[in-house]
């Protein structure tokens, strides 16, 4: 792992939509409890272990030990609410480690978005169970391991990468939850229905995102004013939230940035992994591929004559460069035809 790879765990973590429930099967995705005690989630963490090697995980040092000091990883950023940024990555968000909201909006002070959250884990620096991890849902705790635990097989971008790893986990719990001697039948809605729900709301929150993309691109060309530009996101904001059930007013260009960086390329990944019969492990084998494969940081500079690994231009060729990559390994593969982008 790359001392910016562990920079970002730091400072850049998921950030946690604020999802209700009213149906039966709703009521069970957020509200089946998890472990609540280290010892019963030693015993989870490892029937998922033994499935993650089965689909070709290779061994973490993710979750080994309890960390009673830290309940969570808070985080704040903030940009511009005249700037729409592409995802996490993005140089217009700044990153911060704050302990409270309040502190958060005011380093951000007047004129930006920001928002504050907390992070159950922290990826591929060998994170520990955190308390709020065993005291939150039992699907929450589940994605958790299958997604940090995914992070460690691949060095991908990590616009790539977030939303392979949501697609892996995802079908990961689906199909660990098919194995009857390992959970109950509660336990096993519970999973599913939080694979079908998360995988619905990426390509809902996608959308959502473009819709705003557009926005802000007829403001650029000056085809709206500033004062029009506010009141139709405001509009965009508040169907969004109603939409994916975040909080009234918790939505703003941070959030659904952070968001994208897993939804945007996940509806192509997830065809990918279609396209190869549904076999996580084939997938895992595919995409370890891919990362042997792809360019290097470098030739990507220089391809585009870049001066900036940290730029939105490296960060979009970078990650086009990888697409490249897995469609041309894919074809190879005689793998079909999965639905691009």
């Amino acid at each position: 792992m790359s001392g910016n790879r562990a920079l970002r765990g730091a400072l850049i973590a998921l950030l946690l939509a604020a999802i209700g429930g009213c149906t039966l099967l709703r009521d069970v995705t957020t509200r089946l409890p998890g472990p609540r005690l280290y010892e019963k989630g030693a015993v989870l963490i490892g029937g998922l272990r033994d499935f993650e090697r089965r689909i070709g995980y290779q061994e973490t040092n993710n979750f080994h030990n309890l960390d009673n000091a830290t309940e969570s990883y808070p985080f704040c950023g903030y940009v511009s609410r005249l700037y729409l940024p592409y995802s996490y990555q993005d140089p217009g968000i700044q990153w911060i480690v704050v302990d409270s909201e309040a502190a958060c909006r005011e380093e951000a002070g007047e004129g930006a978005d920001a928002y504050f959250g907390q992070s159950e884990a922290k990826g591929e620096i060998g994170t520990p169970v955190t308390t709020s991890m065993l005291a939150g849902s039992l699907v929450r705790f589940v994605y958790l391991v299958f997604h940090e635990d995914c992070h460690d097989q691949f060095e991908l971008p990590f616009g790539i990468e977030e939303a392979l790893c949501n697609v892996i986990a995802y079908n990961a719990m689906v199909e660990y939850a098919g194995e009857k001697d390992q959970v109950t039948a509660l336990e096993r809605v519970a999973m599913r229905r939080y694979a079908e729900r998360e995988s619905e709301r990426t390509l809902t929150a996608k959308a959502f995102y473009e819709q705003l993309e557009v926005l802000y691109a007829r403001h650029r060309r000056k085809e709206i004013s500033e004062q029009a530009l506010l009141q139709e996101r405001a509009r965009i904001f508040g169907q969004a939230e109603k939409a994916l059930e975040w909080v009234r007013g918790s939505l703003n260009n941070v959030g659904i940035a952070n968001d994208m960086t897993y939804n945007r390329h996940f509806p192509y990944l997830e065809s990918v992994f279609i396209a190869l019969g549904r076999d996580l492990g084939a997938t895992v084998a595919f995409f370890r591929r891919v990362d042997a494969l792809k360019p290097s940081r470098a030739s990507v500079m220089k391809q585009h004559r870049l001066k900036s690994e940290k730029s939105v231009e490296f960060i979009r060729a970078y990650e086009e460069a990888v697409l490249d990559t897995i469609r041309k390994t894919l074809a190879e593969a005689g793998g079909g035809a999965a639905k691009d982008k």
